[in-house]
């Protein structure tokens, strides 16, 4: 069925990806991309289908209704898939008004003008519209080291990034309730794969050590996350916006639990393999520092993706070590990509935030 899908944040990581997937795959959609381009969205991202007869792309914040709400109407969108969310821990801490502005005020808007003009309006009249709010499994707080977060663990979060998205997510199911809003949530665990800003494990872990930097590791690296493809992220979602029952929660999960140290070490070892080691000689896990722990970090995540895959048939595709070496092959092809996005200002803000702990590089 043809669809007008709003995607906010479409010039960031999962975003770029999903464009892309849906532009390959799905002839009868149109896709209307909205996206501030703040530090972590790069318009270079889809450069290649910038002029894409099914694509559009608007510089702007979801926070801005008016803007908001002339898309809706100009466009007769009748799809919502939101990414758009500050999403960097680090970054909260320092910093978490923009989390609060973004996370909370910009999905509240996004919600009321589908509100307004699905429903006060009679947009929504044929029944086929969706609005599709994605979140993160960081809402649920922290597990011990057994059991899983399933869609009715209830909600802990532990830093203000995760309460910002967990906020988003009570707005969401609140305008179901209350509206009868067409709202799906989804909540996934720690993503990967090609576009990923390099403020984020992986990229940068393979950003500083094929540069020789140090690698700054919390703690003991013994923090365990549930990793799942970018591609396959995107494939539950449109899974869900497809076949899911409204007002209902999905988790996505990857089924790759992994200790925060053991990833560094195996992207340690496949960049030896690939690249060589330093130029001293060195391997790259020389490079591993541990460093004072975050506040408030979660010793643990991990999904359990049963309900996706018992009432939609979403499982995930891809296995860690082939989505690992296709990421570390990605950025290996794409080494000019990485360095234009770590602009000065980032650079800047990097060298600030681990100046107490007194990482190089």
């Amino acid at each position: 069925m043809a669809k007008t899908v709003l995607v906010t944040g479409g010039c960031g990581f999962i975003g770029t990806n999903f464009i892309r997937l849906i532009l390959e795959s799905r002839q009868d959609w149109r896709v209307v991309n909205l996206d501030r381009l703040t530090y972590a969205g790069n318009l270079e991202n889809l450069k290649d289908v910038a002029d894409h007869p099914r694509y559009r792309f608007i510089r702007g914040d979801i926070c801005d209704r008016d803007l908001v709400t002339g898309l809706f109407a100009d466009h007769r969108i009748d799809t919502v898939v939101h990414f758009a969310a500050e999403s960097h821990v680090d970054r909260s801490i320092t910093g978490p008004d923009e989390f609060i502005r973004t996370n909370i005020s910009g999905t509240f808007t996004l919600l009321d003008v589908a509100r307004q003009q699905w429903l006060e309006n009679g947009a929504g009249a044929s029944g086929q519209c969706r609005f599709l709010h994605v979140s993160t499994d960081e809402v649920y707080g922290s597990l011990g080291d057994s059991g899983y977060f399933s869609e009715s663990t209830r909600y802990d979060p532990r830093s203000p990034y995760s309460a910002s998205k967990a906020s988003s997510d009570h707005l969401a199911r609140a305008y179901f309730h209350t509206y009868g809003l067409p709202v799906l949530i989804t909540n996934c665990s720690n993503n990967y794969g090609p576009y990923q800003f390099p403020e984020k494990l992986i990229p940068l872990v393979l950003n500083n050590a094929l540069n020789g930097r140090e690698l700054p590791l919390y703690g003991d690296g013994g923090n365990v996350r549930d990793w799942l493809y970018v591609r396959d992220h995107c494939e539950a979602v449109v899974r869900v916006l497809e076949r899911g029952r409204v007002g209902e929660s999905y988790n996505i999960g990857g089924h790759n639990e992994k200790k925060n140290l053991a990833i560094v070490e195996l992207l340690c070892d496949i960049l030896d393999r690939k690249v060589g080691p330093l130029p001293s000689g060195r391997p790259r896990r020389s490079l591993i520092t541990f460093v004072k722990d975050r506040p408030g970090h979660d010793r643990r995540y991990a999904i359990d993706a049963a309900k996706i895959a018992r009432e939609l048939g979403w499982t995930p595709k891809m296995t860690f070590g082939q989505g690992l070496e296709q990421t570390v092959d990605w950025y290996l092809r794409n080494r000019d990509w990485t360095e234009s996005v770590m602009d000065g200002s980032y650079r800047e803000y990097y060298r600030k935030m681990y100046a107490d702990r007194n990482i190089k590089g």
